[in-house]
């Protein structure tokens, strides 16, 4: 059995110390020989409310520090069957969105030309469009899960087309994902016409808003989704507003009602066995997360992604 990439445990070194990686574990300048590639993408000039995103993967790693990992709940060992690394933060241009948006989209063409399956860490939403060009250039087009308050259809934000609140209409029209096969889940607010839902749900989008979800458990959403998916190659995308701002306040466009943090644990756990190629974990803002609680929500929640990837369990 090959020796794989493990942790470094609080018992090893103080877990106030020691690398500033996701889990603390091993970095990595080369994809060789990785299942998983952990990066960073420190961007926040596609937002259009509160800043700070930047910030989101230095804290999201800060606060994976506490995370051990066995996940006792469902008995993944991910860590024992799957050789993850961090490979840092991509080189964005933090004066140019539309350079940014690029270097985002090389960068992954890159990566997936190895055998090393992308887990990011936001930064804000705008990340997941150059992400879902890569994807749709290597796979096809994708089915998409999207967790999020928003439903990111927008055509145009201050005549900008390419944004965060544009993503999913920009992947649409440009055929990278499918959607008959694109999920959305939380989805709640206030809206800026009648139609800002329905417009997505006519494409083929499936949805369900979060007043619809309140008192209820998810798995049997996600075990749903994960049959109607079947093999297809899936997409993972997870902004941290979906969760109601009373779990997760650091973020920068927070809408209250929204889901618990029990059910975000519910509901990716229930994704289990999907053919997911890649996945992120979007728009935490540190500077609105005095205590760290989003972080270190933000922190688990991509652990629990870690724990239902492909080999990720027996």
């Amino acid at each position: 059995m090959m020796d794989r990439n493990q942790p470094l445990g609080g018992n090893e070194m103080a877990r106030f110390s020691g690398p500033n990686t996701f889990m603390r574990l091993p970095s990595a300048n080369d994809l060789k020989g990785l299942d998983v590639a952990v990066l960073g993408i420190p961007l926040d000039i596609g937002t259009s409310w509160r800043s700070g995103t930047r910030m989101g993967p230095k804290q999201i790693r800060e606060q994976s520090a506490m995370i051990r990992p066995y996940n006792m709940a469902t008995g993944a060992a991910p860590f024992d069957r799957l050789q993850v690394a961090d490979i840092g933060d991509l080189a964005i241009n933090t004066f140019s969105l539309k350079d940014s948006l690029r270097i985002i989209a090389e960068s992954y063409d890159e990566i997936l030309k190895s055998d090393a399956m992308p887990v990011a860490l936001g930064g804000d939403h705008s990340i997941t469009l150059p992400i879902l060009r890569a994807m749709a250039r290597r796979h096809g087009p994708v089915a998409l899960i999207h967790v999020d308050a928003h439903g990111d259809v927008n055509d145009e934000m201050f005549g900008e087309r390419e944004t965060h609140g544009t993503i999913l209409r920009r992947a649409y029209e440009e055929n990278l994902i499918n959607p008959e096969k694109t999920y959305q889940i939380g989805l709640r607010g206030t809206g800026y016409a009648a139609s800002d839902f329905t417009e997505a749900a006519e494409w083929g989008f499936q949805q369900w808003q979060a007043g619809e979800l309140w008192h209820r458990s998810l798995s049997q959403l996600g075990a749903e989704i994960r049959r109607d998916i079947g093999d297809v190659p899936t997409y993972l995308t997870y902004d941290i507003d979906s969760l109601d701002p009373a779990y997760a306040p650091g973020t920068g466009t927070p809408e209250i009602g929204g889901l618990t943090t029990p059910q975000a644990l519910e509901l990716i756990r229930a994704l289990a066995g999907i053919n997911i190629v890649g996945c992120d974990l979007v728009e935490v803002s540190p500077p609105y997360d005095m205590q760290g609680t989003t972080a270190l929500t933000a922190a688990n929640l991509v652990y629990e992604m870690l724990c239902i990837l492909p080999g990720a369990s027996a």
